[in-house]
């Protein structure tokens, strides 16, 4: 049945460019809705720049224009990018639109009315030197987790966490640099936890298993109302009824979605209502797992309370690693979308990412050495050489006439259709690595079939059989093509031109092709050549390098110990028996450790680095004399030593394998 489905990316902010790790998520978006529209459903994909908030109007004063050039020029680069790698949206809109006004102030309204805001005095930082209040980065100090020096008043850079501005240390206006006092200041606030017991049944319903558990984390206890405004100096939307009071930045931007939705609505007479307030229709967001607090319980909080449909699936995916790491600007993996397009073929990281998506939440790794391999042996090698070597010999040697197939080849033939709903199935599960490698291995029995037949050998000798044979081939690599059209857009409308067929659709892979005259073969994809990704690096080091080194500050030295403090550690060999998350800890694991002697519980801040199943069973080094200490968490009966920068490179110090737990070492 022809369905209705509108289709959202979280919307990319204004204060940035594109890079590799965000094509994650719109590329995986894309791929699925043009599968969809491929099936015949009524599928809209729609986005928008986001475009509010504190960065933004620091970025813009420190760039001397105004926040709406800013954002201008975000937008054409970003849609530039966008459309450069293929995603097609349906409508691609921004937040600082006069729709998307309109709808916070109508949402606000319904949640006056209904009794959900209120407002409230809280303590804030004030800038006397600037007459003004200091919300999020215009408050820098030091980081109250790492100490990291000059982060910003509500996350820090270096280690990733997130705090309440007034948690920070040494905090300074990041415009004057001066200390500020503490003020009390307005705020308006929307009763979140008046949505609990509705966003109980809803997460469970409509989140995948993961996220589900995760929220329900929260959801067991009552929930914080929501602090929904921010002062002046803000750029966003004022607050009906307030002066110089605005909506926070997450009020407004899960709006685009919907005032993006109304703005394609009006340019194609499309009915809104039958979009955003019909429960016939399917809405789906993909996002990040980073943003899963505001999509599950903030908007469909707000959609509920302003009588609006709220999304039918939520669906989540991991962040984007590069080598098995973090992307990195001073190794040139930092990557922007412009940067690979200047470089490479957009056609190879599409295929790439669509080898790896799945609908899991865990990250996807772009190997460089893999993304070579891939691309040249299975694109290149397997696919595009069906094409390559079938269209081209029957061009040159037989006139560029398909044949008739025998019974051997329609069967070959037929069991790459028979597959087609299996690598649909794969494809709506959001399985995409699942359904290119379901094509790649037709595309495998196809090459089989074209060196046992020897058409080299047999056009020589036996002209029509080869005929036969290459018809064949050329059917089969038809039906991957039909099958990859999601993945590889462009590439695919070269091979209906080859056919001369109109664009396909999903049941386009049913359709034989025989005694058929076949176009001029045109070149579908280049072998990758590691040089060109070598360039790409180079030219993102030297996007990445400073123009001069940066002046640091560091933290004094701690009193000055002796050798004789240090021996006082009493280093021990102990074997990890038992490893788990520790819930609503960012960084902690609780490990049970066993001492030959004695099995202690400690708290390490290994959680970014470690899964706690691949930790049971292996030998570590522990400091067996620290005295315990209690925190938030529980209490931990000594300290795991490890070594690193911080995030996922933490390393576990391992003694040699004849270590026997209990064991000094020295």
């Amino acid at each position: 049945m022809n369905q209705r489905i509108l289709v959202t990316s979280a919307l990319p902010y204004a204060n940035g460019d594109i890079h590799i790790g965000h094509l994650v998520e719109y590329l995986q978006t894309d791929f699925w809705v043009r599968f969809q529209k491929m099936r015949g459903h009524n599928c809209r994909y729609i986005c928008a720049d986001d475009t509010h908030g504190t960065p933004i109007t620091i970025r813009a004063r420190k760039e001397g224009i105004s926040p709406e050039e800013l954002i201008a020029q975000s937008h054409a680069s970003h849609l530039a990018d966008f459309t450069d790698f293929q995603i097609e949206f349906d409508h691609y809109g921004s937040t600082n639109s006069d729709l998307n006004r309109q709808l916070c102030e109508a949402f606000y309204v319904s949640m006056q009315e209904a009794g959900h805001i209120f407002e409230k005095g809280i303590q804030q930082a004030y800038c006397e030197h600037d007459k003004m209040f200091l919300p999020d980065r215009f408050l820098q100090g030091t980081c109250p987790k790492c100490h990291a020096p000059n982060q910003y008043g509500d996350s820090c850079d270096v280690c990733g966490a997130t705090y309440a501005t007034d948690e920070i240390i040494d905090p300074a206006c990041s415009i004057c640099g001066n200390t500020p006092v503490t003020k009390e200041s307005k705020h308006v606030f929307f009763r979140l936890n008046d949505f609990r017991e509705f966003l109980k049944s809803w997460v469970r319903e409509h989140t995948p298993a993961e996220v589900a558990n995760k929220m329900d984390e929260w959801l067991q206890e009552e929930l914080r109302d929501w602090d929904i405004s921010r002062e002046a100096p803000y750029f966003g939307f004022e607050i009906p009824g307030y002066q110089d009071t605005f909506f926070y930045v997450w009020v407004d931007a899960p709006m685009g979605y919907v005032s993006s939705t109304k703005a394609w609505c009006e340019e194609h007479g499309e009915d809104f209502d039958a979009w955003w307030k019909n429960e016939d229709t399917r809405v789906v967001h993909f996002i990040g797992k980073d943003i899963v607090y505001f999509h599950t319980l903030f908007w469909p909080a707000m959609l509920k309370c302003a009588g609006f449909k709220t999304p039918d699936q939520v669906y989540v995916h991991g962040f984007l690693t590069v080598n098995g790491e973090k992307m990195s600007k001073s190794r040139g993996t930092f990557i922007k979308a412009r940067t690979y397009l200047e470089k490479l073929d957009p056609l190879y990281l599409r295929f790439y990412y669509g080898c790896k998506l799945n609908s899991g939440l865990g990250d996807v790794d772009l190997s460089f050495d893999d993304f070579v391999q891939r691309v040249n042996s299975e694109l290149i090698g397997k696919i595009t050489n069906l094409a390559s070597r079938g269209a081209q010999m029957l061009g040159k040697k037989l006139d560029g006439r398909m044949g008739s197939m025998d019974e051997e080849g329609l069967a070959l033939v037929k069991k790459a259709q028979q597959a087609g709903e299996e690598i649909a199935q794969h494809y709506e599960n959001r399985d995409f690595n699942r359904a290119v490698q379901s094509i790649r291995s037709l595309a495998e029995e196809g090459n089989r079939y074209f060196d046992e037949k020897q058409p080299w050998i047999t056009v020589k000798t036996d002209p029509e059989a080869t005929r036969v044979s290459l018809t064949v081939v050329l059917n089969l690599f038809r039906v991957c093509a039909v099958y990859l059209k999601p993945v590889l857009p462009h590439y695919v409308a070269k091979v209906e031109a080859l056919f001369g067929e109109q664009p396909y659709d999903w049941s386009a892979a049913q359709k034989l092709l025989e005694n058929k005259e076949i176009g001029v073969f045109e070149h579908l994809a280049a072998r990758l050549d590691p040089a060109q990704l070598e360039a790409m690096v180079e030219a993102s080091k030297e996007e990445a390098a400073p123009a001069e080194e940066p002046a640091v500050e560091y933290e004094a030295l701690e009193p000055e110990i002796t050798v004789d403090d240090l021996f006082k550690c009493d280093l021990r060999v102990a074997r990890i028996v038992e490893a788990e998350d520790v819930p609503k800890a960012g960084k902690l694991l609780k490990l049970v450790v066993d001492l030959g002697f004695e099995k202690r519980e400690i708290l390490a801040g290994i959680k970014k680095a470690y899964r706690p199943e691949d930790l049971v069973g292996k030998l570590t080094v522990v400091v067996a004399n620290l005295k315990p200490r209690k925190m938030k968490f529980g209490t931990s009966q000594g300290m795991v030593l490890a070594a690193g920068p911080g995030e996922r490179e933490i390393f576990l110090l391992n003694p040699d394998d004849g270590a026997v737990p209990g064991q000094r070492i020295q």
